[in-house]
């Protein structure tokens, strides 16, 4: 099947029922699917392998990943904050393609790729004035891939990331009831459109009927404003958005968000007094701690709103605990954790995560990531209690969860290196309030020189990478701590942060 059949389905139970309200526009799910169906001329006109999408969050996201489905070509959503180094070399992996975006950047960095490139307003124009040649198209069955992400670059060279339409069909259909919604239900999405939980929530409301409310650009006061004049009923944001949200809304108490029923959240680690404020200031919304990857097709691991009001009301600490884990695996997958050998660990053992079901993917474009039985490696560490409930202990790759952004130590610390004052450095993750994990750096200076001032360390990574990778916590010690095999011991430099 063709994951164009969640539009179809959709459009044919309510054509003329708003699907979609973006800078103040309105769509029907039958405007959705005839534009879906323009794109789908567009994209064979223009003979590209794959539709990229350079925006934010718009009406386009939605015709392209549609559009794209129906001509059989994969739908590959680009992170337009990349540098235009990094970018251009992505663009030159899926030449030539249909983009959607930025059209002068495009040119700039890619221009000779042979890539088809439209503006968005262009692409949603053309799309609605395209009308198919033949009522009897074909359109494709949908037995290949659906979707390519790339990783968010803790490598050098991102991997691609593929979904079949048999994984995202899997997951949808299997968690999510057709038509469920009432016509008055709206999402607000604010998830960037390349990341994967933007996709499924997109596919996830339209499969419910749900109306998606789009802001593009997040600020908190927006969220905000959206939620009283849409009158949103359900809402899936990041820890950090979370955090600023509820600063805002402390702000303005006399917003009216009573509407809100569902507010599910992922993507990084929340901090326990984040999430018990979120509980205090809206407690008639339900929460929900959703856990997934890419290439599990979004959610696995479930937190319910039941289990938050039971475990902020308990005094029971096992209870109250609870707060903390990502919840029970959905009953569509299997986990298991398992040690480095790969064998199952029995409750509360930590090891990694080990996930297997249809909508698990663990496929690139590279290679597959699969082991025997059909399980992929998460690289999560974490266990699971005596009652199921899975908790995450941190990154078997030692990756810093940033807001939701991945982030490689060795990136930093390649950079680190680079100052002639600095002998050793390892870079690691921190708690932090604000971004559920950021960075800390341990120095080790060299000798003959004094240490770097700490500004100067900030300013380089800053000028060399991005702002996100300047670090929160920075210690200068005499030496970094090594096994007898010569492997940094991160977690004792996590430690040693943390003291």
């Amino acid at each position: 099947m063709n994951i164009s059949l969640l539009l179809e389905m959709a459009a044919e139970a309510g054509a003329d029922r708003i699907a979609l309200v973006c800078d103040g526009k309105r769509w029907t799910y039958g405007d959705l699917l005839a534009a879906a169906r323009g794109a789908f001329e567009l994209i064979q006109e223009s003979g590209a392998e794959y539709v990229a999408l350079l925006d934010e969050s718009s009406e386009a996201a939605v015709i392209a990943l549609f559009g794209a489905a129906l001509a059989g070509v994969p739908y590959c959503p680009l992170n337009y904050r990349l540098p235009d180094t990094d970018l251009a070399a992505l663009l030159g992996r899926i030449a030539p393609a249909l983009v959607v975006g930025d059209e002068e950047r495009v040119g700039r960095i890619a221009g000779d790729q042979g890539h088809t490139v439209y503006s968005r307003e262009e692409f949603a124009m053309k799309t609605q004035e395209t009308v198919p040649a033949d009522d009897e198209r074909m359109y494709d069955l949908g037995e290949g891939v659906a979707v390519q992400l790339f990783t968010s670059g803790t490598t050098a060279a991102p991997k691609a990331a593929i979904l079949r339409h048999s994984n995202l069909l899997g997951y949808i259909l299997g968690t999510v009831e057709f038509a469920s919604a009432d016509e008055s239900d709206a999402a607000l999405m604010v998830v960037p459109p390349y990341h994967i939980a933007g996709i499924s929530a997109l596919m996830s409301s339209i499969y419910a009927g749900r109306r998606i409310v789009m802001l593009p650009s997040f600020s908190p006061e927006g969220w905000l404003q959206l939620v009283e004049q849409e009158k949103v009923s359900n809402a899936f944001v990041v820890p950090t958005m979370l955090g600023r949200i509820l600063d805002a809304y402390d702000k303005a108490p006399g917003t009216d968000v009573s509407s809100l029923r569902a507010i599910a959240y992922g993507g990084g680690k929340m901090p326990l007094e984040v999430i018990q404020k979120a509980l205090e200031r809206f407690p008639d919304a339900g929460f929900t701690n959703a856990y997934g990857l890419t290439e599990t097709s979004s959610t696995i691991a479930l937190l319910g709103p039941e289990d938050h009001r039971a475990a902020l009301a308990s005094d029971d600490p096992k209870i109250r605990a609870r707060l903390t884990s990502l919840g029970q695996p959905l009953p569509t997958v299997e986990i298991e954790i398992r040690d480095e050998e790969g064998k199952a660990l029995p409750a509360g053992e930590p090891g990694e995560i080990y996930v297997r079901g249809d909508q698990v993917s663990g496929e690139y474009k590279e290679k597959s990531a699969l082991v025997e039985g059909g399980w992929f490696p998460t690289r999560d560490a974490g266990y699971i209690d005596e009652d199921g409930y899975l908790f995450l202990s941190g990154r078997a790759d030692d990756v810093i969860v940033r807001g939701g952004e991945n982030m490689s130590p060795g990136e930093i610390e390649d950079v680190l290196l680079t100052h002639p004052a600095i002998a050793d450095a390892c870079a690691c993750a921190v708690p932090s309030v604000e971004w559920g994990e950021a960075v800390g750096i341990a120095i080790v200076p060299r000798e003959g020189h004094d240490a770097p001032a700490e500004q100067d360390v900030k300013d380089l990574i800053r000028a060399r990478l991005r702002s996100s990778r300047v670090p929160e916590k920075i210690a200068f010690v005499q030496e970094l701590p090594y096994n007898e095999m010569g492997k940094l011991l991160r977690r004792e430099v996590k430690k040693l942060l943390a003291d």
